[in-house]
């Protein structure tokens, strides 16, 4: 057979090869080798059949999970498996549409790249998906950068400084205190009601607290080591996250709520299933928790009826009892 003509991209055959098999195949659609050349000619790379069946078996010994069927007089090739299967890819495309700490262009640019991990026809199936949905996103476009900040001072166990704004009556950014530097040492991420919150030790208050990261601004590593380590040691993530509520914080309360049974659900939904149910009678049970006291809590509590009900400490039903009659009084009921 004579020498395979060499075409202006030669070098770079197999890595068309890949770049063909990736995006123009999947378990639904294959090529015959005949197809394959086409396309290979397309990119100024010549092939004959005995050398692809060569190439072929190269891209199985690097990983590639590539197969062949007959159907009639012609073999099909496709790519069959992937690092990622379509189920998870939907999965995470739902996830970063439905993040509001990700603002819409970057949601678009993840999206495109996501869909890069399967073939152009599956790809549709995630962009079918994306324009469904019409949530309200992140303003803040620095936030995607501000996350990879973070994570790059906690890796060095270095401290942050970065200003802190919230959105005032004309939708502007109004910086708090100020405008003056807060100066924290970060220690982790957590991501809570589709937002996503920095949790760091504030060595000037001796506390823990949390930041939302689409509000943090101008966000530089310092050369100062990370303080807090032993009150880090002692904080307890899950616990903390189940006791706020909206993410706002308050004074740390063990609160006793009583409930009616059919609403068990809701209170593991909220509190987890560590949580003591004590039976009262046949139709409620009472349940200790600890929550960060704050008015989100209270509106919590109203927002799910009769079935909840603050019952100890006096200090937090008289709480209760003070936002009442101020919303009464709101509303001149």
């Amino acid at each position: 057979m004579a020498a395979e003509r060499k075409g202006d991209n030669q070098k770079l055959k197999m890595l068309y090869l890949l770049k063909i098999f990736s995006e123009e195949t999947d378990d639904l659609h294959q090529l015959t080798m005949s197809q394959i050349v086409e396309k290979l000619q397309d990119y100024g790379v010549n092939a004959n059949r005995k050398t692809l069946y060569l190439d072929f078996e190269e891209l199985r010994n690097y990983g590639l999970d590539i197969v062949s069927c007959k159907t009639g007089h012609d073999t099909y090739y496709s790519l069959a498996s992937r690092d990622f299967e379509l189920p998870e890819l939907k999965l995470l495309v739902d996830s970063v549409q439905a993040a509001k700490f990700i603002t819409d262009k970057k949601s678009a640019e993840l999206i495109k790249k996501l869909e890069s991990l399967v073939s152009k026809y599956e790809g549709k199936q995630l962009h079918r998906q994306v324009v469904i949905s019409g949530r309200i996103k992140a303003m803040n476009e620095s936030i995607y950068y501000n996350v990879d900040r973070i994570h790059e001072a906690i890796g060095s166990g270095c401290q942050i400084r970065f200003k802190y704004f919230q959105w005032n009556v004309k939708k502007e950014m109004e910086l708090r205190k100020s405008g003056a530097w807060y100066q924290v040492s970060p220690w982790a991420l957590m991501w809570d009601d589709e937002n996503y919150y920095l949790v760091a030790y504030d060595a000037e208050d001796d506390k823990i607290k949390h930041y939302r990261v689409d509000k943090m601004l101008n966000i530089t590593v310092t050369k100062d080591r990370r303080l807090g380590q032993e009150q880090f040691r002692q904080f307890d993530m899950p616990r903390y996250t189940k006791s706020l509520f909206g993410m706002y914080g308050g004074e740390e309360t063990k609160v006793t709520l009583e409930a009616k049974n059919d609403m068990a659900g809701i209170i593991i939904d909220r509190f987890g299933k560590d949580v003591f149910i004590v039976p009262v009678d046949e139709d409620h049970f009472q349940v200790t928790v600890t929550v960060s006291l704050s008015n989100q809590f209270l509106g919590w509590i109203m927002a799910v009826g009769d079935g909840i009900r603050i019952v100890r400490p006096d200090s937090v039903v008289e709480r209760m009892r003070a936002e009442i009659k101020r919303l009464a009084a709101q509303y001149e009921i």
